[in-house]
């Protein structure tokens, strides 16, 4: 370890996001696992988080109490759940630790905390970590200029069973984005779901529809459809490595940035 090396601590260590986590932590230049955390009576306590994701030892206990580790580390990690997001959010604060965030579903209180937190300390927030989704957020932003206000558009996206919000952060993420690029008023149009999937252009709709089923990853498209032609955009998850390694992405640029609420538009430069 020298100096200049990143101290990283991860939340949520025996999930499958915290696993990935770990494992791309240990293969980069300028990053060290400092701490590595699970909620209270987990068998897991106490086990070296690289035995327990088979890369051999890392010398790192995984411990059931983020005030135990504090010294440990100098940006927390969080692909959680938004009770444990909110928790670990104020404890950052508290103590001057950068954070970053992967976690979706927030409620207006929470985001009103973690806008507030990032007066105090820099955050990194993103419902989406893929290289690859933010840059089709880009994607959708130039279409939806172009030909957005003469299309009928439709967002699908799919998950597995398991996923808990619906739908998704990044679609919403994305209908967001083509809402402002064409001027909808985003409290006067509905979107459509699985269960009504009728459509309207003239009352500024966007479908939005929402599938959960098996072990899917992450798919999501959207289609810009019009008389003659349409454009669909499509991407596809095939491993949670990509999340992992966007925020590693995220931890190499938060450091030594100073206080602020930032996205992957501002790690990417895009």
């Amino acid at each position: 370890m020298s100096k200049s090396d990143i101290r990283v601590a991860i939340v949520g260590s025996s999930g499958r996001m915290g696993r990935e986590l770990i494992k791309a932590v240990s293969q980069q230049k300028g990053i060290i696992l400092g701490a590595a955390l699970k909620q209270k009576g987990s068998s897991i306590i106490g086990t070296d988080a690289g035995k327990l994701v088979g890369i051999g030892n890392l010398n790192v206990i995984i411990n059931d109490d983020i005030i135990n580790v504090l010294d440990k580390f100098d940006i927390l990690i969080d692909f959680t759940h938004p009770k444990c997001t909110e928790y670990y959010l104020s404890i950052c604060k508290k103590n001057n630790k950068a954070i970053i965030i992967g976690t979706t579903g927030f409620s207006k209180t929470i985001q009103q905390k973690i806008n507030k937190a990032a007066k105090k300390i820099p955050i990194v927030l993103s419902s989406n970590f893929s290289i690859g989704v933010n840059l089709v957020l880009k994607l959708l932003e130039k279409t939806a200029k172009v030909i957005g206000l003469c299309s009928d558009i439709q967002i699908i996206e799919a998950h597995h069973r398991y996923k808990v919000d619906s739908p998704s952060g990044t679609a919403l993420a994305m209908k967001n984005i083509i809402s402002k690029s064409i001027k909808y008023n985003l409290k006067k149009y509905k979107s459509c779901n699985k269960k009504n999937i009728s459509y309207n252009m003239e009352n500024n709709n966007i479908g939005l529809t929402t599938i959960r089923a098996g072990d899917i990853l992450g798919e999501h498209t959207v289609i810009f459809a019009d008389i003659g032609e349409r454009i669909e955009i499509i991407h596809k998850t095939s491993s949670r490595i990509i999340f992992a390694k966007g925020a590693i992405k995220a931890c190499l640029w938060l450091k030594g940035k100073k206080n602020g609420l930032y996205s992957m538009e501002d790690v990417l430069n895009i």
